[in-house]
């Protein structure tokens, strides 16, 4: 027989929360519920924030021509960074996109071969800069070609740009050297086709 409650007989006082003391809540949201809800706005979040990446950073485009082989081919795809020269400055190697300074409407893609100030020369193909011959292992024997040009000093404010592929390059040889206005962004990724994937240098 179980003992009744006697209605006489006082219970223990509960205990009282000392000053400044929580009581937490029961949580009584399912817990399912929950997670959906964590799910849906850390998607939410991500969504927005690649958004927000690809529009002020990143920009989509597409390859047209053959001059910049054997990295660059012709219809590949690859995301350009628009910001980065907001914070950093153009180097040379940089292989950059920028309006053509003969028709603004159409964007070029070459790489940056000497900077503001730059005393520059080619020699049958060879690239000298202030008095040294340079390195170009982005151009293959086979795309190299033998022109030669004049030395001329970089104006302030512009940069020589140059095709890999050489021998069929429109680059500053022909259109002399490209303001900084004109440059929008840096070459950074190939994502299309696979097999082209990876980063340019």
């Amino acid at each position: 027989m179980q003992p009744q409650d006697n209605p006489d007989i006082p219970h223990a006082p509960e205990p009282q929360p000392e000053a400044g003391q929580l009581i937490p809540r029961p949580d009584t949201s399912p817990r399912n519920v929950s997670t959906l809800g964590l799910w849906l706005r850390d998607l939410l979040v991500s969504t927005a924030a690649s958004v927000l990446i690809i529009t002020f950073l990143y920009q989509p485009v597409r390859v047209e021509g053959t001059s910049m082989l054997p990295r660059l081919e012709d219809s590949d795809r690859l995301f350009i960074n628009k910001f980065v020269y907001h914070i950093a400055a153009i180097a040379r190697g940089d292989v950059v996109v920028f309006h053509y300074p003969r028709d603004p409407e159409k964007s070029y893609i070459k790489r940056v071969i000497a900077l503001p100030g730059d005393r520059l020369r080619i020699d049958h193909g060879v690239v000298w800069l202030n008095g040294k011959s340079q390195p170009e292992p982005y151009v293959p024997e086979e795309y190299s070609d033998s022109r030669s040009m004049a030395e001329m000093v970089v104006p302030e404010g512009a940069y020589f740009m140059m095709g890999d592929h050489r021998s069929i390059s429109s680059d500053s040889r022909e259109f002399g050297p490209v303001e900084r206005s004109l440059i929008y962004g840096k070459a950074v990724f190939v994502y299309w086709p696979t097999r082209d994937a990876g980063v340019v240098r």
